[in-house]
């Protein structure tokens, strides 16, 4: 009977638990504080072009980043975030070695963004400017970005997308075979220190 009983009760607040667990869209209810990337939740895709026909995708698996978040200044807030160019994994096992072969991770350990600047409109999109740092280059780059709420912990949500000319960072083997412009994606998440 008592389990009959915690199970009525757990279905009647079932619907007060799903609200409080809803995410809020408004930057500015997120706490101040420094937020640092949960690797848990974090992943970057690249397409890579091949001979035109098809694409197929890596993805990198380790990510770190962080950021100082005030929510009276949202809008101006920085992020940096660092891949570990070594992480690569893909359906193709091959595919995931070549793309760490051009890489070239010995000499150039790190992939990193770091933002300089964040348009955003009322629904939670915005584009993200900053400085991409691949093989040893540095570019600027524009990355289009959702904002997915924030939860309880605080927890911020955040996907997004972009592209690069793999040749503005100087590598161009395997050409013409694999395309030069390749596709980013990424979901990431942040969580208050």
């Amino acid at each position: 009977m008592a389990r009959r009983f915690t199970i009525i009760l757990a279905l009647a607040m079932w619907p007060a638990l799903c609200a409080a667990a809803e995410p809020s869209r408004d930057p500015a209810k997120a706490a101040a504080g420094v937020y640092e990337l949960d690797p848990r939740q974090a992943g970057l895709e690249v397409r890579v072009p091949y001979l035109g026909f098809s694409s197929s995708t890596v993805r990198f698996t380790r990510l770190s980043g962080s950021f100082d978040y005030d929510p009276a200044t949202w809008r101006a807030t920085r992020v940096s975030i660092t891949v570990d160019p070594k992480s690569v994994a893909s359906k193709s096992g091959a595919l995931g070695r070549r793309v760490v072969a051009a890489l070239e991770p010995d000499k150039h350990p790190t992939i990193r963004f770091n933002s300089t600047r964040f348009d955003s409109s009322a629904d939670g999109r915005g584009r993200l400017a900053g400085a991409l740092t691949l093989h040893g280059v540095t570019r600027p780059v524009t990355l289009d970005v959702v904002f997915h709420g924030v939860g309880s912990e605080p927890r911020l949500g955040f996907s997004g997308r972009g592209r690069v000319k793999r040749s503005e960072f100087g590598m161009t083997a395997a050409r013409p075979f694999v395309g030069d412009m390749l596709d980013l994606t990424f979901e990431v998440e942040f969580v208050r220190k």
